[in-house]
């Protein structure tokens, strides 16, 4: 490696001699001095060239350095700080690896107001910016704590495909693709996979992965292509089991955020609180009656709009001081066909999603498990059987009541950090309009 330390660990080394490496920051001029400003992922060091005392090879090597040049830099840590910004390196050797085109296409520092859609089209510049940086390290400790918290309690990691040979949920919403000549789409959510595992008896099973939705949304909540974390079970008594499990899941991954991110969260100014649970709940049709009171009706039997889930989330603050809070029991003309009706009132599916400051976090529940009410389901839903076999069939050999849920990763960083648009905790988003870079 070039490098033998980050930027961080130089003053834990203060008077040996150590290489750093990364990208030129600023460059200060003083009339015997030169500070050069280099950063890598960890932080800022500050190189201090004495332009009279300092080798000639040396003073000449920073002579023309470009804001972002990539350098590398070997010295010895000072003993004595006098940089307040940073691990201060007195330099014996600098070394460009690759200059930085003039001017840059966008300001790296942040003095300057850039529109998101420079920004995105200039995306691997934009993320050397430390506050973007400090977002992807917090999403990454968020899907760290998801999955220190899923293998802690028994989960097995599963990789299930992302082309499928229908679609998962019905609908048009779906990429479609040609498979050797054969027509297929990219999955929409990773879930009826899943169920399968459960019928194979894995029990308890989680997967990262993408899911890709051919919707024509243009929200600061939407992209075409999204990551999120999977969670199946089996075994279970109702719904309510997953509400369980999830909050817990949750509640522990924003937990080592706040505990092993301090410096992220300070940089980018946000205090997030560990949540309590068990969180709140709150169910159809109830919610039609709260939500007319509020001034944001839904008609009877009709799913919920960005507005109301506002303003269910206002409600929910108000009686229970919760930013989170399930909601159950949706109508099940509006869900898919694998999802468990209840049975003494089959209006209401055992369907649960997860609210968090406002914005639909997850989506899961209880599935149906017993063949015959499945197909009567299929039916329903006016689908092929023949098509839906394939997933069908497999339910006529026995399989335990199970359900799960799906989480979407980077809303949830959007919400955990107060993020205006999603797009930025993408990072390299996918939208109607944006498939490069």
């Amino acid at each position: 490696m070039i490098r033998t330390h980050y930027a961080k660990e130089l003053l834990a080394h203060r008077g040996e001699d150590v290489t750093v490496a990364g990208w030129v920051e600023n460059v200060k001029e003083l009339p015997n001095l030169r500070f050069v400003i280099i950063r890598d992922r960890t932080g800022i060091a500050q190189i201090t060239v004495h332009k009279k005392n300092s080798p000639q090879e040396l003073v000449k090597a920073t002579d023309k350095l470009n804001l972002q040049d990539v350098i590398v830099v070997s010295g010895s840590v000072l003993e004595k700080q006098v940089a307040k910004i940073g691990p201060e390196l007195q330099p014996k050797a600098v070394e460009v690896l690759s200059r930085a085109a003039t001017p840059l296409p966008l300001d790296i520092n942040g003095e300057a107001e850039t529109s998101l859609d420079t920004r995105l089209d200039w995306r691997a510049m934009d993320l050397r910016k430390p506050k973007n940086l400090a977002v992807f390290k917090i999403e990454a400790k968020i899907v760290e704590g998801f999955e220190e918290w899923l293998r802690s309690n028994g989960y097995v990691q599963i990789s299930t495909p992302s082309i499928i040979g229908g679609v998962s949920e019905g609908g048009s919403e779906v990429f479609k693709i040609d498979y050797y000549g054969s027509p297929a789409s990219l999955r929409q959510d990773i879930q009826l996979h899943r169920q399968l595992s459960m019928a194979a008896g894995f029990d308890k099973v989680f997967e990262f992965g993408p899911n890709w939705r051919a919707e024509l949304s243009h929200t600061p909540n939407h992209l075409s292509e999204h990551r999120s974390l999977v969670v199946e079970l089996s075994f279970i008594s109702d719904e309510t089991d997953t509400e369980r499990v999830e909050e817990q899941l949750v509640t522990h991954a924003l937990d080592k955020v706040i505990r092993e991110c301090a410096e992220e969260l300070e940089l980018l100014g946000k205090k997030p609180e560990k949540p309590s649970i068990p969180f709140p709940e709150i169910r159809f049709p109830e919610i039609y009656d709260i939500l007319k009171q509020r001034g944001k009706p839904v008609p009877f039997g009709e799913d919920l709009n960005r507005e109301a889930e506002q303003a269910l989330a206002t409600y929910m603050k108000e009686k229970t001081g919760h930013d989170f809070f399930f909601i159950n029991r949706f109508p099940f003309g509006i869900k898919p066909f694998y999802v468990m009706r209840v049975d003494d009132d089959p209006t209401w599916a055992r369907s649960v999603d997860l609210v968090y400051r406002g914005l639909e976090l997850s989506s899961g529940g209880q599935r149906e498990h017993r063949y015959e009410k499945l197909m009567e389901q299929v039916k329903l839903k006016k689908m092929t059987e023949s098509e839906i076999a394939w997933f069908t069939d497999n339910f006529k050999y026995g399989v335990p009541p199970h359900g799960g849920f799906s989480i979407g990763i980077e809303r949830l960083t959007k919400q955990m950090l107060g993020i205006e648009n999603v797009k930025e905790a993408s990072l390299f988003p996918r939208t109607p309009e944006r498939l490069k870079p």
